[in-house]
């Protein structure tokens, strides 16, 4: 895997609806992410967000602590319901309000329906962008934080169930 992505796939016990609707739905995807948005998602619409603790699981939320309240951007770069949704961010906590003036990656969900429920790949790219003093730890960070998420999304499908 080259140092510039982080990928992540994980088989969700719930239809490709389900885990769609927690993925493109920003309400929903802030319960389990850890974030509340001030508007909807919507193909090439950005939308501001506030770092909140996950509302799934109160242990992982602990790991959340740090960055509570932290202001931040998405950008919804594509919708292709129920199999693919894309949004940019800017991982650097310093900079999370600013997609213009610098680096940004890209956060691509795929969804594919496989036995026993849904198949999930987290792909998140553009670390090359950052200095390379940086992109190691920026890098390193996002993939924990993927993990995290990746049971905080399970947690929510199997609550939801």
């Amino acid at each position: 895997m080259s140092a510039d992505v982080i990928e992540k796939v994980i088989t969700l016990n719930a239809p490709i609806a389900r885990v769609w609707a927690a993925i493109a739905d920003a309400e929903r995807f802030g319960v389990w992410f850890g974030a509340r948005f001030e508007g909807p998602f919507e193909l090439g619409k950005r939308v501001r967000g506030r770092a909140v603790p996950t509302e799934v699981d109160d242990e992982l939320a602990k790991c959340q602590r740090e960055v509570e309240g932290m202001p931040f951007v998405c950008e919804v770069e594509t919708v292709d319901e129920p199999h693919v949704f894309a949004l940019r961010w800017n991982p650097r906590h310093e900079h999370a309000t600013d997609l213009d003036e610098h680096p940004t990656t890209l956060v691509t969900f795929r969804l594919e329906e496989v036995d026993g429920g849904t198949q999930l790949s987290i792909r998140e790219s553009g670390f090359e962008q950052f200095a390379l003093t940086d992109r190691t730890a920026i890098r390193d960070r996002n993939a924990n934080g993927w993990d995290i998420q990746a049971q905080l999304i399970t947690a929510y499908l199997a609550r939801e169930a």
